[in-house]
């Protein structure tokens, strides 16, 4: 490999690196939101199941998010906080079906097919859909504008590749993690056995755990999704009651107000998924009624 090419790849990595760094929260949440969707499967298809979700959300990296994201930073960069608005939504609306679902609300299209194969994998990829919308955009707010097109493509494609390998390395470690534990149960070291017991015994709770960080996740990033693109086509209130909070914590240092910013993002997140929920029980109220009477 010449010099060149060496210097090309490393000024690559370089710059993936930098602009994938502040998307780090999001690929926390993708990690966590993801769980959630082969918790309750057969231990043979957990794994599977992650692959299969795996290359969906490669096919949504690669095939619409990063041609689309380059062609409209190039043509239409207006149009993208549109997109991540309606993302947005979408990510409260998940969020806050689970928050009802928590206090005893089932919603019917979700008890028809919970552990339908296809059905969570779609689920899972839409929702994947968005988060990597979010992780690629803020890594092409992050290059160097000055960088070539090739050069961003690249960078680009080194992100996808190493973020969706983190996520779903980290899901799949997360879902088998119960096999190891009963692995470790039949070894012939007491030790061994008692911590595979103990890992066995916590994992409906780790699940548990995990469902409600991936659901305030969803309402964290999709809260501020909605905050800050709603700013950016002309609608400020929200982003300035944002940065009036965080103006008033920073005194207590950066940990409190990121607390305080992530708090007004998921409530924010929270509101409008209700709304959301409402807006979809009341279509789905009207719809049967409708079919009926042409019926």
């Amino acid at each position: 490999m010449s010099v060149g090419l060496l210097a090309i790849v490393d000024d690559i990595l370089t710059a993936a690196l930098k602009a994938s760094a502040k998307s780090a929260g999001v690929v926390i949440d993708d990690a966590a939101v993801t769980p959630q969707y082969v918790a309750g499967l057969t231990p043979a298809r957990e794994l599977p199941v992650v692959a299969k979700i795996a290359r969906g959300s490669l096919i949504n990296k690669f095939v619409f998010i990063i041609p689309l994201a380059l062609l409209l930073t190039a043509f239409a960069p207006w149009v993208l906080p549109y997109l991540l608005i309606i993302g947005g939504v979408y990510l409260c609306y998940e969020g806050a079906e689970k928050v009802t679902e928590w206090f005893g609300h089932v919603h019917a299209h979700k008890e028809e097919g919970a552990r339908d194969e296809k059905a969570l994998i779609a689920g899972a990829v839409r929702t994947d859909l968005i988060l990597s919308t979010e992780i690629m955009l803020i890594s092409l707010s992050n290059l160097d504008p000055e960088m070539g097109f090739w050069m961003r493509l690249g960078a680009l494609v080194v992100i996808a590749l190493v973020m969706t390998g983190l996520v779903y390395g980290a899901v799949a470690l997360l879902v088998k993690l119960d096999d190891v534990g009963i692995k470790m149960e039949a070894s012939e070291n007491s030790g061994t056995r008692r911590i595979g017991a103990g890992i066995v015994r916590s994992m409906p709770a780790v699940f548990r755990v995990i469902s409600i960080i991936g659901a305030v996740a969803m309402l964290w990033v999709g809260g501020h999704l909605a905050i800050l693109n709603v700013g950016e086509v002309g609608w400020h209130w929200p982003i300035d009651l944002l940065h009036k909070v965080e103006h008033a914590l920073e005194p207590l240092g950066a940990v409190v107000t990121w607390f305080g910013d992530t708090l007004v993002s998921a409530l924010a997140g929270l509101l409008i998924g209700l709304i959301a929920v409402g807006v979809m029980l009341l279509v789905q109220k009207l719809l049967p009624k409708r079919h009926h009477a042409e019926a």
